[in-house]
């Protein structure tokens, strides 16, 4: 049996790139396809095995890999000249158009979806949102209003969709009008230890772009000057952040693995304020004993417990202020044996076991279909 793994892309690493590195791990033959690929050796080797992957014709763009998100108008074209046709079963790791690679009748499609593509759905509004422009914006309405129609349209090219969490479970429903089944993603917890001692000082860390929300956590601690507060992560907001940041907020910029970890572990709380589809980094902040401050949106509802951490309501600074305020003055211990229970439910292992037998199951309920 062939197997074509279809990512989106390789540029920056997050989340879709660890879960897509352990997909490679149960089917280490897979060739992997996508639209474009700048990964350096390190990354090619930490999240690809080594391997090199095929790839559209926006790899031979000019500047692509610093202007690629104004090329998505490109990306169902592009998606859909890569050629599977020589391979039995299509796995793609999706959150834009990977879903949408074309194929052939005798050929299963199992799509792991980390989301329907957010810009064309639920998150257009703060997309168009950040567009500096009114022309621009105009014209980002009308490609993305194409691309959701693309998206809605291609649903049928997937035989079977895995959702990352009963929140785009129910978005896939929602938007595709398809069922799924959740398989969580892995998360290295067994690669954490808890630390009980903290330090003076809450933290997050991400990519910075705006969904992300990190201008409301800056204004947050802007009315909270006696906290301190540290912002790891890079991209296209961070020079913006970074002129509205307070005094008391530290802009770190990137930092490599071991000092992330490092920094979670020492941190007072962990504090995000996006709708995450899952938010891997949540569930290793818990690894790490750390509780989290989080809204009580998306996959947080499903990661988060009480006894790991705190919700607030709505994605405004006032919610954020008060969640803080009540963090700092509830002094509440939190017991190492809740982290370790919590996040006990997302490791490799499971995750492994679940997506071979989910994928060798309906690869045979496929072909014994197609003998009838």
């Amino acid at each position: 049996m062939r197997i074509a793994l279809v990512h989106d892309w390789f540029n920056e690493a997050g989340g879709a790139e660890k879960v897509l590195k352990e997909i490679l791990y149960c089917f280490p033959d897979a060739e992997v396809f996508c639209l474009f690929d700048f990964f350096d050796d390190a990354k090619r080797n930490k999240y690809l095995a080594g391997k090199s992957t095929k790839r559209s014709f926006i790899q031979h763009i000019p500047f692509a890999k610093k202007y690629y998100r104004f090329m998505f108008p490109l990306f169902p074209l592009a998606i859909e000249q890569l050629d599977l046709s020589p391979y039995d079963l299509i796995i793609s790791s999706s959150y834009c158009v990977a879903k949408g690679i074309k194929k052939q009748k005798w050929q299963v499609h199992v799509c792991y979806c980390h989301s329907p593509v957010r810009y064309a759905w639920d998150l257009r509004d703060d997309y168009l949102e950040a567009v500096r422009y009114s022309f621009h914006r105009k014209v980002f309405s009308f490609f993305l209003t194409r691309l959701r129609k693309w998206d809605k349209a291609t649903t049928n090219r997937v035989d079977y969709f895995i959702a990352n969490s009963e929140n785009v479970s129910k978005r896939i429903q929602s938007n595709y009008d398809r069922t799924s089944v959740v398989i969580y993603p892995p998360v290295e917890v067994g690669t954490f230890t808890i630390q009980e001692k903290k330090s003076d000082y809450y933290f997050t860390a991400s990519r910075l772009v705006s969904y992300k929300k990190k201008e409301l956590l800056l204004k947050a601690f802007g009315l909270l000057p006696h906290l301190h507060f540290q912002v790891a992560g890079d991209g296209p907001t961070r020079k913006k952040l970074e002129k509205i940041a307070p005094p008391n907020v530290e802009m770190l910029g990137y930092i490599d693995k071991h000092t992330l970890i490092e920094k979670i572990k020492s941190a007072k709380a962990f504090v995000a304020a996006a709708n995450e589809d899952f938010g891997i980094t949540i569930v290793e902040a818990q690894a790490c004993g750390t509780p989290v401050i989080v809204p009580y949106l998306g996959g947080y509802k499903e990661t988060v417990l009480p006894t790991t951490g705190l919700f607030f309501k709505e994605q405004t600074v006032e919610d954020i202020v008060n969640a803080i305020t009540q963090f700092e003055q509830e002094k509440k211990y939190y017991r190492p044996i809740d982290f370790i229970d919590n996040v006990s439910r997302f490791n490799q292992a499971r995750f492994h076991h679940e997506l071979i037998q989910y994928v060798s199951r309906k690869y045979s309920d496929y072909k014994d279909a197609q003998k009838i």
